[in-house]
């Protein structure tokens, strides 16, 4: 037997570190060719990095979380001598590493069917014994977490007992089989979870934005009946082949007729060169949640596209974020941004701006309240906007501004579709 030692491919032009987000083995675990062995990420994708050979894992790189170097040792596999490579000067570690797709440096959300081979023996449908690590994919993992289940408390169905989601989705119907626990119960553990891959970047992004920006924010209410009873219209006499609005669609195109009046709320912010670069395009980022994480797709040339097509594209790049098969130019781009919680959007809100733009708007959710109009209070459905601004480039007039022409627009949608 001897030791065989796998580097840490090269994983991308230009590349020379990568962060550690997930070991698929662990040490002592037996393993065969093409196996993935572990997942880093870069700035541009997640990467899966497989075993070249058969052998048994002697040592692991590091801890989850960790920056390892292009080119270091990434796992250490003891391996029959005939495994050994005859051309002694051929690099660990370089057969292709499998790429994942491309989320603007975030952690890859895997389908059922995406799911990697099985790494390690294991008791299939079994579950897990005390101590040892269940055989999952990210994309499974993370699901369990955000549902409070504990792996090892499942049968995996999967090879060589590895979890997949139809297992979680039986787990879920069928519940767990020991009596819940007491909600009186005192609870005295704590849990240490290592904030690694997307939600890494997140943070450090949220950070940088935080930290740079001196953001101001306006607050204004809208009147959204009219913009309301002419969607539903809308949506009713629609044809077959076109999607269904949302209000999002009226707001871009709200947002398209105000920053033409207001072209440097439409930029990027160079704060170190102290140069503002206003866009001619309108390239509306929308921050859309998904599995993984925070994420916000772009929708190009929001100027060139009617309702229709601004629903459509947007409709198309949430479903390709949620589904992790968004590309990186379809997450970067952005000249300004849109940011929405739905049902959930709350009365106000104080969004962040995705660095670095000097503009982003906030939906908060609709609601139907008393408004006077000048003789008795009657119902109506309004909704409030939260829009915080770069204020370094943008005086709080301007901000204002911006917010009372999207207010007019929407109040009176009709002008949306009336050219200057």
């Amino acid at each position: 037997m001897a030791e065989r030692i796998i580097k840490l491919p090269d994983v991308g032009e230009g590349i020379a570190e990568a962060e550690l987000v997930e070991w698929h083995v662990k040490v002592g675990d037996i393993v065969r060719e093409d196996a993935p062995l572990g997942a880093v990420m870069t700035d541009k994708a997640t990467v899966e990095i497989p075993s070249p050979v058969d052998g048994e894992v002697l040592w692991l790189a590091g801890e989850i979380g960790e920056v390892l170097a292009i080119g270091s040792d990434f796992v250490r596999l003891k391996v029959d001598e005939k495994a050994r490579p005859s051309d002694e000067t051929k690099p660990e570690g370089s057969r292709p590493a499998k790429t994942l797709p491309d989320h603007d440096a975030s952690s890859a959300t895997l389908s059922p069917a995406d799911e990697p081979a099985d790494v390690a023996p294991h008791r299939p449908h079994e579950a897990a014994v005390e101590g040892e690590r269940p055989l999952a994919a990210p994309a499974v993992r993370l699901r369990a977490r955000e549902a409070g289940i504990d792996l090892r408390q499942l049968r995996g169905s999967g090879p060589a007992g590895r979890i997949t989601h139809a297992d979680l989705d039986a787990y879920l119907a069928r519940g767990p089989s020991a009596a819940p626990t007491s909600q009186r119960e005192r609870k005295t553990a704590v849990e240490d979870v290592k904030i690694v891959g997307l939600r890494r970047r997140i943070a450090e992004k949220m950070s940088l934005a935080n930290a740079r920006i001196p953001h101001i924010t306006y607050v204004e209410e809208v009147d959204v009946t009219a913009l309301e009873e002419l969607r539903k219209k809308l949506n009713d006499e629609r044809k077959a082949e076109r999607p269904r609005l949302t209000l999002l669609p009226f707001l871009m195109r709200a947002m398209v007729r105000a920053v033409a009046k207001q072209p440097h709320l439409n930029a990027h912010f160079d704060d170190e060169a102290g140069i503002l670069h206003q866009h001619a395009g309108v390239h509306i980022g929308v921050a859309t949640q998904t599995p993984a994480g925070l994420m916000v797709p772009v929708v190009r040339h929001a100027e060139e596209r009617d309702l229709w097509n601004c629903a459509a594209e947007m409709a198309r790049l949430a479903d390709a974020a949620r589904t992790a098969a968004a590309s990186r130019d379809e997450l970067s781009g952005s000249t300004i941004t849109i940011t929405s919680l739905g049902a959930m959007g709350g009365l106000a809100t104080t969004p962040i701006i995705n660095h670095p733009e000097v503009a982003i708007v906030g939906v908060n959710r609709i609601a139907i309240r008393p408004h006077w109009d000048g003789t008795a209070f009657v119902p109506r459905k309004m909704m409030n906007l939260s829009s915080s601004f770069d204020h370094r480039v943008v005086d709080g007039w301007d901000a204002a501004l911006f917010v009372q022409r999207i207010k007019a627009l929407l109040e009176t949608p009709a002008l949306i579709f009336i050219d200057d």
